[in-house]
């Protein structure tokens, strides 16, 4: 079976610094906490957003599906386009791809809004297939992405050994481990060194190039 390699989007393919960053302190100040200092809510990119507003507010559940709601009213119509593509992204998943190598997305992001952003900077078509979560909140966590992604590739448990997932936080590096399946943290986007190593990465690179030329090789 040929390669699959699966990407989170925010902070792997994609900086959407801006665009969450608004949309969270939106969320926030509609149920009375202000945070104004943009750089402070960087911690949001990338985990499930309940549970950081439950984690960062100390929101009750019912809060922060609320906070979650109207994040999501300001991120459908502006938020989702305050994003942009890191440099060099497309041209690796071009050389992977004519390698031969199987791409999918796996986030933690709604799927509606995922393939759209994709769509947005031209790089869908590279993804066989784009897996997120369900905005009713169905498939958060990271591990069941990944296991759906497994899903729709027709990849079964003695296939797993052929299946990378590239992220830049710890939760991509625990899904992986918890769906079994090999893993691979970037620094370039919001976890760094410490917190890839410490959830137990296989490989850490720096670049976009470097990690280019890793999945060339593995």
């Amino acid at each position: 079976m040929a390669r699959i390699i699966l990407f989170d989007l925010d902070g792997t393919l994609a900086d959407p610094k801006e665009g969450i960053t608004r949309c969270v302190q939106y969320g926030m100040e509609a149920l009375g906490y202000a945070e104004p200092d943009l750089g402070r809510l960087t911690p949001f990119i990338g985990p499930p957003l309940k549970d950081m507003f439950m984690e960062y507010c100390g929101f009750e559940p019912e809060q922060a599906d609320e906070a979650v709601k109207k994040y999501r009213e300001r991120f459908s119509e502006k938020g989702m386009y305050e994003n942009e593509i890191y440099e060099g992204i497309e041209d690796m998943l071009r050389t992977l791809k004519e390698s031969g190598i199987r791409l999918g997305v796996a986030t933690s992001k709604p799927w509606v809004f995922a393939e759209p952003i994709l769509r947005h900077f031209g790089i869908l078509d590279y993804f066989e297939f784009v897996t997120g979560s369900e905005l009713s909140g169905e498939r958060v966590q990271k591990s069941e992405v990944i296991e759906e992604a497994l899903r729709r590739f027709g990849a079964g448990p003695e296939e797993k050994g052929n299946v990378f997932m590239v992220g830049d936080r710890k939760h991509d590096i625990l899904g992986a481990l918890k769906a079994g399946v090999n893993s691979v943290g970037v620094t370039y986007g919001y976890g760094g060194y410490e917190e890839l190593s410490q959830a137990g990465a296989g490989h850490i690179v720096d670049t976009v190039e470097e990690l280019t030329e890793l999945l060339l090789k593995l």
